[in-house]
Parts: C-alpha cells; structure tokens; sequence
C-alpha cells in the first residue's frame, strides 16, 4: 500500500477519470472536493442561525460569533465553510428561509458555478507618451511599430497604445495632444495591417480618440474611467468593440491622496454591477472587468484584491490584472521601477492562479514563458 498528499489544485476531474470513476461519480466527487470560504457580512442574527443549523445539518459550517445563539447583536459577520456539493444544497434549502435567506441563496449558487481559467492571454503594453512611470514602455510612432512586430514575435495576444499616463499625479493631457501622440501609431498600424496579426486596444477615455483607433482596426477599447462617459459607450457600441471597465477611485491627479474603503471588495464589486448594466444598455455585450490595482488603492487593497478575485468571477466576466513594475512592488521589495520584472511575475502568477485570464505587461516575453509553465501544472 502506497499513501501520498496530493494537492488541493489538481485537476481533479481529469484525476478521477483516470481512476475509471464512471460519468456522474467524477461529477458528483468533484464537487466534494473544492471548499469555498464566503464571508456573509452584515447577516440577520435570525437567518445566522438557521444557516448554521443548515448547514451542519449537510456536513458544511458556519462560523458565527459569540453571543449569535441568544441574538446579542441584531446583526452579525460570519464565515460559511462548505464544498460546491454543500453550497448546492445550501443553495436549494435556503431559498425557503426568511430574514433574506433566499437572496442569499441566490448568491450561493452563482458561486457554485464559478469555474477558474486555466489559460491567460498577455496584453502588452506601448504608451505613446514621455511621462509614463516606466520609460522602457514609451515610444514615437517608427520605434512603436517595432516593438509592436517584437512583441508579436514573443508571442503577445493582445497590444494596449495610449497617449496618456495614469500614472499617480500624471498632468492632464487635452483630447488634440492626445490624438496628436497616438495618431501616427494609428496610421501605420492600419496602413501595415497589423490588426490582423495580433489584438490591438486602445487606452483612452476620448470618444474622438477610440474611434480613431476602432477606425485603424482596434477591437477592444480600455477605459480606466469605467465607461464613465456616455459618448465612449456609442463609440464602442457602434463599432461592437470589446470594452474594459476599470475601477479607480478618485482620478490619476489625486487618487493616491489617502484612498479609502469601508469594504474594497464590495464596493469594487458594486461599482462593476453598475458598470455592467450601464454598458449593456448600450448593446455592449463583450465586457472584461479590471479591479485597477493601484488606481486609488493602498497596499493592503491591492492586495486584497489580487489575493480575493475569485469573488469577481461571480459576474461571469473575464479579469484583467496589471500590476505590471507598479510601485506596491517596491513597498513590498524596495527596488526601482527598471528592477520590477520578477516581483510583477510574482504578482502576475497569483492573480491568474486566483482567477484573471488577462495580465496587461511591459515584459511580454518573461509573462509568455511564466505562463507557460504555469499553464502546465494546472494540467495535472
């Protein structure tokens, strides 16, 4: 007899196939095998504790506070532990619950369908712009076409140009000087027909500027505002262009100035309901969500949001991430923007393994070999 550990990331289906489990056992064990940690806040002391006899009663658990049982607080914060299996049945008893039970179990379920990418596309990065934070991404139109065709080569799925920083304190730029810096780029993108070897994304929040791009054979417009202006959802309705709505607390002349959250991960959360709703009135269907690391964020937010993204994965949209030489790699590790390459993997690696399937980058070589391997431990 032979006993090992096996990790907890395998894949576990593909495991027990290779064991000869029949169909509606790999199914059935697969869902007993992945535990969900949900943090229910604000919770009716009432619905605590029939959730947690529920829960008990179906072999899941949940922590509650000292005093829930004889309801000392009218509300309270608790921890559900279950397995997707536990979650599904939660998810049916539940919806016969008062004290908004049933919204809950609503939300139970959409978590239970929550499946993590095994695969990441690279989304490199050419600013078109002298005052970026990091010098190696900045280039005039003759360099940009080169590296655009590098960045090709290393195998790059998606190039992101833009003429503005957004970088921390960066100095307003007027919608003339933007398309003024980008437009060249634009040109020779189109007239070289390079769309038609790679994605091309425009960083902007101009109507004039995106539709410039969407006209030069762009398909997907980034937008760190958020679809905030109504003009740029038209503009990416109309050419149905893929759209990125970014969240950033304050703008990039203050958002650093002492950001503030009661609970980042809701109101993050919330702002992207919103943000959903507000772009499908408008016809856009094909949405990626970015949690804007370092967009109005502290340390810890940063990295409570890299460390939680599973929890957006619940909108069914996909994740982009760039954390890409940002400076809370420097208040992690003290180094200089040019010395950031190994901790952006670091970072990379943990927000593809917690659920984005988009790393936007200055490295697209480094991030293609990083996730290669990656790719192939997810395999097993």
């Amino acid at each position: 007899m032979r006993v090992e550990k096996l990790s907890c990331e395998i894949d576990i289906k593909k495991y027990l196939k290779n064991l000869g489990v029949d169909g509606g056992g790999v199914n059935i064990l697969a869902s007993k095998a992945k535990v969900h940690l949900i943090a229910i806040k604000d919770l009716h002391v009432g619905a605590a504790n029939i959730l947690k006899q529920d829960a008990l009663s179906i072999g899941a658990d949940l922590a509650v506070p000292r005093g829930t049982v004889i309801a000392k607080s009218p509300k309270v914060d608790c921890l559900l532990i279950a397995s997707t299996k536990e979650l599904e049945t939660l998810s049916r008893k539940e919806l016969a619950q008062p004290f908004g039970l049933k919204e809950l179990a609503k939300q139970l379920k959409v978590y239970t369908k929550i499946i993590k990418p095994k695969k990441a596309q690279i989304m490199g990065v050419i600013n078109a712009n002298d005052d970026s934070f990091f010098s190696g991404s900045r280039f005039v139109s003759s360099d940009a076409i080169g590296k655009i065709e590098q960045m090709i080569e290393e195998g790059v799925d998606i190039i992101d140009i833009g003429g503005v920083s957004s970088r921390p304190n960066a100095p307003s730029v007027s919608v003339e000087e933007e398309l003024e810096r980008v437009e060249p780029i634009l040109a020779l993108i189109k007239e070289k027909k390079l769309y038609e070897k790679t994605t091309f994304s425009i960083d902007s929040y101009e109507s004039v500027v995106i539709e410039q791009a969407l006209e030069s054979g762009f398909s997907i417009v980034n937008d760190i505002t958020g679809l905030e202006n109504d003009e740029v959802c038209r503009v990416a309705a109309k050419y149905q262009a893929k759209v990125v709505i970014m969240h950033m607390q304050g703008r990039p002349q203050n958002m650093q100035d002492n950001p503030s959250y009661h609970d980042v991960l809701y109101e993050v959360y919330s702002f992207f309901q919103e943000r959903i709703e507000k772009a499908e009135s408008f016809g856009l269907k094909d949405i990626i969500l970015d949690v804007g690391i370092g967009f109005g964020k502290t340390l810890d937010d940063n990295m409570v949001l890299l460390k939680n993204l599973e929890h957006f994965l619940s909108l069914q949209k996909p994740l982009l991430i760039g954390a890409s030489r940002k400076s809370m790699i420097g208040k992690l590790s003290p180094s200089k923007v040019e010395e950031r390459v190994a901790g952006t993997l670091a970072l990379h690696l943990e927000a593809f393994r917690n659920g984005a399937s988009i790393l936007r980058v200055h490295d697209v070589y480094e991030h293609v070999q990083a996730l290669r391997v990656q790719e192939a431990f997810l395999k097993l």
